[in-house]
This record gives C-alpha cells, sequence and structure tokens, in this order.
C-alpha cells in the first residue's frame, strides 16, 4: 500500500529549483533585494515583502520587543532574523509554485504478488487542482484566516459606523493578488462604494483561493500523512 511522502527539506528545495517558473520567481526575488539595498528609500524598497507575500507579512502580526529599535546588537538581529524570514518566505512560495506546475506522480497499476490495483474514475483536472485547497489542514487553516479576516472587513463595512482601516486584514491575508483586487475596486469607491466593496470581496475570495491551492499542492508534495484528513 502506498505511502504518503514525508516532509523532507531536500524535496522542498527541489521542488523550488527543479522547475523554470519556480527559477524565474526566485530570480525576481533577487532583483527585488536588490532593489532595495541600492534604493532603501524608493517605493521599491518593498518588492521584497510584496514579491514573498503572504507568509512575508506574519511578522505583522507578530509583537517584537522594545529593545529591536534604536540601533546596535538589538537592530541588527532583527535585520537578519527580518531576511532570513524573506528568503524562507521566497522558498516556500518558490516550492509552492514548483508543486503547483510539477505533474503528479505515475504509480505502476501492478505491484510485486498482488492483483491488479484498482483506481478510482479521475475526476476533471480543474476538480482535482480546486480540491486541494480543502482537503489538507494547513489550506484549510489558512482558507479559515481568510474567511476571518474577510468577515471582519464585512462586518465593518455593513454593520459598524466607522469601519477604519478593516480592509488591511483580508488585503493582508490573501496577498499578494489581494493588492490588484484592490486597485480594481479603487475606481469605484468614488461613485458606487457598494460596487466597490462587492469588487474587493469578490477579488479577496479568488486570491485566497488561488493561495489555498498552492498551499495544497505544496503539502501533497512535502507533507506527511498528519497533513491530511
Amino acid at each position: 500500500m502506498p505511502t504518503s511522502p514525508r516532509f523532507s527539506p531536500r524535496r522542498l528545495l527541489a521542488l523550488a529549483t527543479d522547475s523554470l517558473a519556480a527559477r524565474a520567481y526566485l530570480g525576481l526575488v533577487a532583483l527585488g533585494y536588490a532593489a532595495m539595498f541600492l534604493a532603501p528609500d524608493s517605493p521599491l524598497a518593498m518588492a521584497p515583502m510584496m514579491l514573498t507575500a503572504p507568509l512575508s507579512f506574519l511578522p505583522m502580526f507578530v509583537p517584537v520587543g522594545a529593545g529591536v529599535a534604536g540601533g546596535g546588537a538589538a537592530e541588527v538581529a532583527a535585520a537578519v532574523v527580518f531576511v532570513g524570514w524573506m528568503l524562507l518566505c521566497a522558498l516556500a512560495n518558490a516550492a509552492a509554485l514548483g508543486a503547483l506546475l510539477r505533474r503528479p506522480d505515475r504509480r505502476p497499476d501492478l505491484a510485486p504478488d498482488r492483483a491488479p490495483v484498482q483506481t478510482p474514475p479521475a475526476r476533471p483536472r480543474r476538480a482535482r487542482l480546486l480540491s486541494a485547497a480543502v482537503d489538507n489542514w494547513p489550506a484549510r487553516i489558512y482558507v479559515a484566516v481568510v474567511a476571518a479576516a474577510l468577515g471582519t472587513f464585512l462586518y465593518a463595512v455593513l454593520l459598524s459606523p466607522d469601519p477604519g482601516f478593516a480592509g488591511i486584514w483580508p488585503l493582508l491575508a490573501a496577498a499578494p493578488l489581494s493588492f490588484l483586487a484592490a486597485a480594481v475596486s479603487l475606481p469605484a469607491e468614488f461613485g458606487l462604494p457598494w460596487m466597490s466593496t462587492l469588487l474587493f470581496t469578490a477579488g479577496i475570495v479568488l486570491a485566497g483561493l488561488v493561495n489555498a491551492v498552492l498551499i495544497g499542492r505544496l503539502t501533497r508534495r512535502i507533507g506527511g500523512p498528519a497533513a491530511r484528513g
């Protein structure tokens, strides 16, 4: 009976480097880092964080001690941790892209000393792709996070007298494609606010679905049995 693959850093690295698209993505992230160091005061300094979203935004939700700011060894350590985290995010995103593009492993229909294996009818490719967003725990947890962020936004916009900056939560949770959703919905804000909310909500749902599929595909490639359920 075939077993699910166990997590392996080597498998993660292979997924991040064995496809042209994944290598091109890593090259783009490298260019983003170069732009950040060459023009630290320009909007290009945000390129690494944008290119490695949504994981790159996770530290924004983690409280940082007061000793980090102000220079000295604490600031150097914080910078090293930040750069290291961005590199890990880039590696994870590249691996997810590689997992999305890699074809499923072929398994022999005949096993030694056994009868032919009865395989279930193949589902359409689109159904198999979308199932990656719900058939494993990492993707389910991510979908729950996006749903909670989007629910908070809709409550603030539709029921709260002062929505404030509630849109920032789904924007960060479903990044980077969520920024495209925000750009598409922004023009409608000045004429039809309800249309802007509708477009933004639909864009967040689609962006979150894309990320969930990537997480699910990556989990299938490198996760163990505990990741499924």
